[in-house]
C-alpha cells in the first residue's frame, strides 16, 4: 500500500491522524472518457474515440471497483475489443505488482514490474494513490480514466457500434437515471465505500459510525429488495452491478476482516437469493474469484492483519437456486 509523490513511489499506510481517524477516499485523477466518436465527454480532453484492439483494462480480481468493470465488459461484449492485463492479488510494500512470465498476472503491454510504472508512463510527475481500474489508450500511450464510476458508463454505451457488442442492452437507461443515480449515492457512500470507512477507522467512534450506517443500508436494501426484484425497478442496471461486487466480498472479507459483523449477506433473505440471481447472470461467475479476492485483503493490509493469514471459510455457494422469481417484475 502506497503512492507517488512527484512520479517517486513511497511506501505509505493512509493517513488518519489528520482527519480525526476517518477514512478519506482520494478523488480519480484521470477523468477523461471515450465516446462513440472522439468527442470530450463530461470531463476532461477529447480524442480517444470508441474503437477496437484500442483501449486495455488494468484491473485486480481482488478489488470490488476494477470488479465492476470486468462484469460490463462481459456484459456488453467487450472481450474482443478491449483487452486486460491482471495484477497479482498482494499489494505489499511496491502496490499492485505484476510477475513477468505468469501469463494470469503479466503486464501484457510493457511486461511493468509494477502497477505506478503504468501510471509515470502517462505523468512522469504524478502524485497520489496508485489504484485499479485503469483504461488506458494504447494509441496515445497514456491513461484515459481511472474512476470505475466512469469506466462502466463508457463500456455502457460508447461501444456499441462495434461488431459483437450487445448494444441493446442499456445499463444506465434514461427512463431509471433518477432513481439509479439515488440509489448509486447512498450505496457509494455508506455501502461500497463505507466497508472501507469501518474497516480503515482508526477511532472508536468513527468506526461505530460507519458501522451503523452500513448496516442502516443494508436494512434498506433487504426492505427494498423484498418489494422489487432489482434496486431500480424492474431490470438489472448498474445500480445493481454496483452493489454486488461489495456483496460477493461481503461474508469472505468484509464481515470479519473490516469488522462489520453484526450479521452476513447469507442472513439476509432477500439480499443473500439477489446476490446469487446476479451472481448466476451468464458471463459473471467468470468475473468472480474468491481466492484471490481473500489473498489480497489478508495478505495486504497488514496494518488490519499482521499475521497475513488467509480465513479457509467460510463455504459459499452462490450457484444455490435464488428464489427471485416470486418477486414479480
Amino acid at each position: 500500500m502506497g503512492l507517488l509523490v512527484d512520479g517517486k513511489w513511497h511506501d505509505q499506510w493512509y493517513d488518519t491522524d489528520k482527519t480525526g481517524g476517518k477514512f478519506e477516499r482520494e478523488a480519480a485523477r484521470f477523468r477523461n472518457w471515450v465516446t462513440a466518436d472522439g468527442s470530450p465527454g463530461s470531463e476532461g480532453k477529447g480524442g480517444f474515440a470508441a474503437e477496437s484492439t484500442r483501449y486495455h483494462l488494468y484491473v485486480s480480481m481482488a478489488c470490488p471497483w476494477a470488479h465492476r468493470t470486468l462484469i460490463f465488459r462481459a456484459l456488453k461484449g467487450l472481450e474482443s475489443h478491449i483487452s486486460v492485463s491482471v495484477v497479482h492479488p498482494d499489494m505489499v510494500e511496491n502496490g499492485w505488482e505484476f510477475l513477468s512470465g505468469d501469463a494470469q498476472h503479466q503486464d501484457h503491454l510493457y511486461d511493468s514490474a509494477f502497477m505506478h510504472q503504468i501510471y509515470t508512463r502517462a505523468a512522469a510527475n504524478y502524485s497520489g494513490r496508485v489504484t485499479v481500474p485503469v483504461l488506458w489508450d494504447k494509441q496515445k500511450e497514456t491513461i484515459v480514466s481511472n474512476e470505475s464510476a466512469d469506466i462502466i458508463r463508457m463500456f455502457n454505451s460508447a461501444f456499441n457500434d462495434l461488431d459483437g457488442v450487445d448494444s441493446g442492452l442499456d445499463l444506465y437507461p434514461e427512463s431509471l437515471r433518477s432513481e439509479i443515480d439515488a440509489v448509486n449515492e447512498r450505496v457509494y457512500d455508506t455501502v461500497n465505500n463505507g466497508v472501507y470507512k469501518s474497516g480503515f477507522a482508526t477511532a472508536q467512534t468513527v468506526y461505530e459510525e460507519a458501522y451503523t450506517a452500513l448496516f442502516d443500508s443494508l436494512d434498506w436494501l433487504e426492505d427494498k429488495l423484498s418489494r422489487q426484484r432489482y434496486l431500480a425497478g424492474p431490470e438489472l442496471t448498474e445500480a445493481d452491478w454496483r452493489l454486488f461486487t461489495t456483496l460477493i466480498r461481503f461474508d469472505a472479507v468484509y464481515y470479519s476482516h473490516f469488522k462489520c459483523n453484526r450479521r452476513q449477506i447469507r442472513d439476509y433473505p432477500n439480499l443473500s437469493g439477489y446476490l446469487r440471481e446476479l451472481y448466476q447472470v451468464p458471463g459473471v461467475a467468470e468475473t468472480v474469484d474468491i481466492r484471490q479476492i481473500k489473498q489480497h485483503y489478508y495478505v495486504s493490509q497488514r496494518t488490519i492483519n499482521p499475521t497475513q493469514i488467509v480465513p479457509v471459510g467460510p463455504l459459499l455457494d452462490f450457484d444455490a437456486p435464488h428464489g427471485r422469481e416470486r418477486i414479480a417484475l
